[in-house]
Formats: structure tokens, C-alpha cells, sequence
């Protein structure tokens, strides 16, 4: 991980509860709260790095202490405190983690050239964009910091084109990838299966991986995903990658479409019922949240045919069955899977009986299905 050093003084405050205190033996004149901490500091180093500062205590009497909130501060006393080591030239560590909360934060303060050469503007900004986005990692976990909510970087971070710039980034290196990758979706006939007698050939794909697809499906939300592949398809990658890390992102924060016969606790009232909500990697997903995710996923799907495998689209319309998804969802499902239903397994073709304990062929909800399916061009 890239890591920009500053300063050359060793630590000069202690905390003592929630109050930051400076050791330099100099009577602070400052008093700062950020949140539930409290800051005293001295005027002149902060004054010459901030015009923020300067324009909030320059009115100010010397021979009383000046008080202010920042509570609105990106990045919250956290990066107050490197702010504030900044200022009085005391070691710290830049990294992809604290960038962006030290670039907002600099941007909020006004420390520009105009208060000292080398100033935290220049300084994040130069490290942000020589060091951060030439690294994949990095410009991950940069992009990652902005979207946490706590820190209140995102409204700045977009302002500053931060987000922009690790998006475009991060499509950048993906699109070359699925560049040289080009036999990663070579489409081939799988080996005849079986299924209660019934004799049937199915389509996998084989190749490599694509390297970057379980980084965007793990840590970015669903809104910076969306911009991130939407511009790598701008770039002319293949629709079938495209497909590809779409659906990879919906089986990775999709929780019900991964269940093939129930989800929630065993405290259910009855077992292999549908659950209310559930849980990926400890974060909590109601059905709320799922179906607006799913809405959304099917919506990005590549307009062009067969681009998806039939298997993800089916459990795509199983889940959004059990979500009561849209109808122009569903309608825009059953559109794509009847081109292609030919492709299908017979077991995939299971379809839930929501609010019982398990999947059947049921007759009405499958005859609906497929005459949407004739509708849409699938020729038996």
C-alpha cells in the first residue's frame, strides 16, 4: 500500500477521556470540538496553514481562548488529529485509507498554497494521483473511505471529482484486463446431464477469472458499481464481461438469490419459510433492500441476447418472485430468458412456492411463465 510520510517531530498530544491535550508546554488558546472530542491547540500553526481557521480566530482577542465546532469536519476528529499533527510538523502516515478524508478535510480548512508552501491541498492531491490511482488496491480502498458514512466524505469527495477519478480509475485497469482475457468467455457444450431421466446438454464458460470482479462486488455499494461498469462497457469491453461481473456482483450482495431452499434463522416459525431479511457477511439485507437491489441489477443487465448465462436469469426470476420484484422487472426477465430458454436446465426451471418449505414445478405460475416466454420468441 502506498504511504506518503510527513513531519520530522515526534507525538506531542495526549488524550486524557475525550480531550486532546499538546505537551509542548506553551498554554493552548485554542479550544476545538469535533464531535465528542475536544482539541486545545495553539493559534500560530494552525492560523498559518488554515485560512479557515484564520478567518474564524482573527477577530479573536489574544488574551483569551478562542472556541470553535467543527463538528461538520470531514473525516471527524480522526482526521482532525492528523490535521492538527500536520500542522504543528509532527510525523504522520498518508495512505489510500486516509487520503480522502485528509483531502476533504484540507479542502474544508482552505489549506492551500496560500498558507504555506507544500500545504495539505497540494500534498493529498499530489499523492492521490501519482500514488493512489495507479494502484488498483488503492484506488479501492480510497473509493471504499468515501462511501463511509461516518466520515461525511462523499458530498465533498464528489465535489473534488475524487470519486470520478477512482472510478475511472479503477475501469481503466478492469477494461484492459477483459482485453487480454479474450478467451475468458469462450462459450462451450458442456457434458449431457441427467436430470429424472430427461437427457439434456447446457452451456458453461471456461477460462480464467477475472481478477477484479470480487473486489468490486465486495467493497463497493451498489451506486459506485453501477458507475464503475457502466464505464467500462463505455470503454467497449464485451457485453458478455460485462454480464459476467454483473451477475458476480449479484450473487456476491444478493442473499436470497444464492438460496436454493430457504433463508433466515432456525428460529423461523417454520422451517425453510421465507425470512423477512438477511444477512451477508454479518450486514443486515431486508426484502426491501434486496428487491430494490434487484430491480436495479436486472436493470444493468446488457441490452444484447445471451449474454447471461439462463441458469442466473432463472434464479434472478425465482428470487424476484419471492421479492414481488416489479413487473417491468420481471417482464424484462422473462423477455431475456425467452430467447434463450432453450440453454435451460430442467432443474432450473424450479420455481418457489413462496411461504412454504420448498421448490416446485408449480403448474398455473408455470404455464404463465412460459406463454411469456412464446411472447417473448422462444420456439419450443
Amino acid at each position: 500500500m502506498a504511504c506518503l510520510k510527513l513531519g520530522s517531530k515526534s507525538k506531542v498530544f495526549h488524550l486524557s477521556g475525550h480531550t486532546w491535550i499538546c505537551s509542548t508546554g506553551l498554554k493552548p488558546d485554542v479550544v476545538i470540538q469535533v464531535q465528542d472530542q475536544t482539541f486545545h491547540l495553539h493559534k500560530f500553526p494552525l492560523l498559518s496553514r488554515s485560512g479557515y481557521l484564520e478567518a474564524l480566530f482573527s477577530k479573536a482577542s489574544e488574551t483569551t481562548s478562542s472556541h470553535a465546532q467543527l463538528h461538520d469536519i470531514p473525516g471527524g476528529p480522526d482526521t482532525f488529529l492528523l490535521v492538527a499533527n500536520f500542522c504543528y510538523g509532527v510525523r504522520i502516515e498518508v495512505t489510500a485509507e486516509n487520503v480522502v478524508s485528509l483531502r476533504c478535510a484540507a479542502e474544508y480548512l482552505q489549506m492551500s498554497e496560500n498558507y504555506g508552501n507544500a500545504n495539505l491541498v497540494y500534498l493529498t492531491e499530489s499523492f492521490l494521483n501519482d500514488d493512489v490511482l495507479t494502484n488498483w488496491e488503492d484506488s479501492i480502498r480510497a473509493l471504499e473511505s468515501c462511501c463511509e458514512r461516518k466520515l461525511l466524505l462523499l458530498p465533498i469527495a464528489e465535489e473534488l471529482g475524487i470519486v470520478s477519478r477512482c472510478v475511472y480509475s479503477l475501469a481503466v485497469k478492469a477494461s484492459y484486463a477483459a482485453e487480454e482475457e479474450t478467451s475468458l468467455f469462450n462459450w462451450l457444450i458442456s457434458e449431457v446431464t441427467v436430470w429424472n431421466g430427461i437427457r439434456q446438454q447446457t452451456k458453461s464458460t471456461s477460462g480464467s477469472s477475472n481478477w477484479w470482479f470480487n473486489d468490486v462486488s465486495s467493497f463497493l455499494d451498489f451506486s459506485i458499481y453501477k458507475r464503475f461498469i457502466q464505464t467500462v462497457a463505455s470503454r467497449g469491453v464485451k457485453a458478455e464481461v460485462i454480464a459476467a461481473s454483473v451477475t458476480h456482483y449479484a450473487k456476491r450482495n444478493l442473499p436470497l438469490l444464492g438460496c436454493s431452499r430457504h433463508v433466515g434463522s432456525s428460529s423461523s416459525p417454520e422451517e425453510g419459510s421465507i425470512s423477512s431479511s438477511s444477512y451477508v457477511d454479518d450486514v443486515y439485507y431486508s426484502h426491501d433492500d434486496q428487491r430494490s437491489l434487484l430491480e436495479e441489477i436486472v436493470e444493468l443487465l446488457p441490452s444484447e441476447d445471451r449474454v447471461a448465462s439462463t441458469r442466473f436469469l432463472l434464479r434472478l426470476l425465482r428470487t424476484s418472485m419471492v421479492l414481488h420484484a416489479s413487473a417491468v422487472t420481471r417482464d424484462n426477465l422473462e423477455r431475456k430468458i425467452g430467447v434463450q430458454l432453450d440453454e435451460a436446465a430442467l432443474e432450473d426451471l424450479l420455481l418457489p412456492n413462496v411461504g412454504y418449505s420448498r421448490y416446485s414445478l408449480r403448474g398455473g405460475e408455470f404455464r404463465t411463465l412460459f406463454i411469456n416466454m412464446l411472447r417473448w420468441g422462444f420456439k419450443p
